[in-house]
């Protein structure tokens, strides 16, 4: 059983979400928030699987809500809903740690295909549009020095080789089958990788991994109409 906390500013919106979710199998509710506050207090309390939260909320919105939820450390992952696909709140609710954005007017199936892959550790976004995200907004991304050595960071240090191919495929917004037929390996030992990957760089999905891939200066922006 997945559980859910629904945060909503609106009461109309979160009893739509409770409606969808009690009635599908394998998904309880186990509270509701209206701002970002009180989200942060119940995930304290409730520990739930899934966070379903809103952006633009009055007090404490849903991005700080997000950032203080993950440097928490809890084990509750954020899906992160916004009206637009490729705005700033999305962008910055993905840095801000949430494990992928959906938008609210998703159907009921992909809400709950978003809820499943989230709880059970997987990224919300395909790999490509992961990618599109952050060309789009790739100028609030600092990058590496030109002259600096980005796999001499810290985080990079325990990677092996291979890992480290896999981390740059990963960057440049591959699916785990585009991976395995470039770099001539099977699916299975591509999503090894990936996980041995995500561990050794402390990412909690490939979403972040695809952060830091930009911060550090591994990957750039795609030219336009590249």
């Amino acid at each position: 059983m997945t559980t859910v906390l629904i945060v909503d500013d609106q009461p109309l919106q979160r009893f739509g979400f409770r409606m969808l979710l009690d009635s599908a199998p394998g998904t309880q509710v186990v509270g509701e928030a209206a701002n970002g506050a009180e989200a942060v207090r119940q995930v304290a309390d409730l520990r739930p699987d899934v966070v379903l939260m809103d952006v633009r909320m009055p007090g404490v919105d849903g991005i700080e809500a997000t950032r203080r939820i993950v440097a928490a450390g809890g084990r509750s992952r954020v899906l992160v809903l916004t009206t637009f696909d490729l705005d700033d709140y999305a962008h910055a609710a993905l840095r801000a740690g949430a494990s992928g954005f959906l938008l609210k007017d998703a159907l009921p199936e992909e809400l709950l295909a978003g809820i499943r892959a989230v709880a059970a550790g997987d990224a919300v976004i395909a790999p490509g549009l992961t990618r599109r995200l952050l060309d789009a907004y790739a100028h609030h991304l600092p990058g590496a020095p030109a002259e600096a050595d980005p796999q001499a960071h810290p985080r990079l240090r325990a990677l092996t080789e291979r890992e480290y191919q896999i981390l740059l495929a990963i960057g440049q917004g591959w699916s785990n089958g585009e991976i395995a037929e470039r770099l001539v390996l099977s699916e299975s030992t591509v999503k090894t990788h990936v996980g041995r990957v995500l561990a050794k760089i402390g990412a909690r999905d490939r979403i972040q991994a695809v952060i830091l891939a930009y911060d550090l200066g591994l990957v750039r922006p795609m030219p336009p109409g590249g």
